[in-house]
């Protein structure tokens, strides 16, 4: 009696990751002519190039952490931030040590993601991660030490916060005052897991904050652009004038303030 559709899809999912028996069974069912087989089987083909390739990606995406361990290193921090280019809110940064066997499918720069996927990575990473620490440096200290050392101070904030202390940082684009070990990769969110989960968490923590910040002053749709420069923004810039959370230091601020 042959299987269901059903019977077939539930046996095909038991059999993920076993490549052996796998390749044997879609085979067989190659042979199966209902039209409805072969749907499934084309289903169950993508769905594993796409696997195939998203771990490829991975395993490309650990290297600069495969390097530091074979330098001697163990707790490996990747450091990234959220919020240099808004005209409101907060600068966050996050900083991230993985375990060393850790597969976390689609992990990558949080600006390539969805936010559906984001929020996604943001629950596994939050499960899976040795340790997380966020720092959080506010518009005001922004416009007192500018936006680049400000980002700095969230980064060292984020290590500080660590429960574990690492031994070495991997860090997108920037040096950090510190003793600590540490590497500084150019488009590390893209490059670099441990950088990429800490982007994850930086940006998904930073646009929670600015969808509470919404609910105080709605005017500025503060959940739509997360305090970005849109033309909505902009406009209510004009017609209220700015609040704490603003940038007084940055041009479209003051200028807002000034009509």
């Amino acid at each position: 009696m042959k299987r269901t559709i059903k019977e077939i899809r539930e046996q095909l999912h038991a059999l993920q990751g076993m490549t052996e028996e796998m390749a044997t069974f879609v085979d067989a069912l190659r042979s199966d002519e209902r039209a409805g087989v072969a749907k499934l089987v084309d289903q169950f083909e993508k769905e594993q190039t796409k696997a195939i390739a998203l771990r490829a990606k991975y395993k490309e995406m650990t290297q600069f952490e495969q390097d530091t361990r074979n330098e001697g290193y163990t707790m490996i921090a990747g450091i990234d931030e959220a919020g240099r280019g808004p005209l409101a809110g907060p600068v966050v940064a996050a900083a991230v040590i993985l375990p060393t066997d850790v597969y976390i499918p689609g992990l990558n720069d949080s600006k390539q993601l969805s936010a559906q996927k984001r929020a996604s990575l943001y629950d596994i990473i939050q499960q899976q991660a040795i340790a997380i620490g966020v720092g959080v440096i506010s518009a005001q200290t922004i416009d007192e030490v500018n936006i680049y050392e400000a980002s700095k101070l969230a980064m060292l904030e984020a290590v500080q916060k660590l429960a574990v202390t690492p031994d070495h940082l991997l860090i997108d684009a920037m040096v950090l005052p510190t003793e600590i070990a540490q590497t500084k990769i150019i488009k590390g969110d893209a490059r670099s897991v441990s950088i990429a989960a800490a982007s994850v968490i930086a940006k998904v923590t930073r646009d929670h904050y600015m969808e509470k910040l919404h609910e105080q002053y709605p005017h500025y749709q503060f959940h739509k652009n997360m305090g970005y420069g849109t033309k909505d923004h902009l406009e209510a810039l004009h017609t209220y004038g700015s609040i704490s959370e603003h940038r007084q230091s940055f041009a479209p601020v003051r200028q807002g303030a000034l009509v």
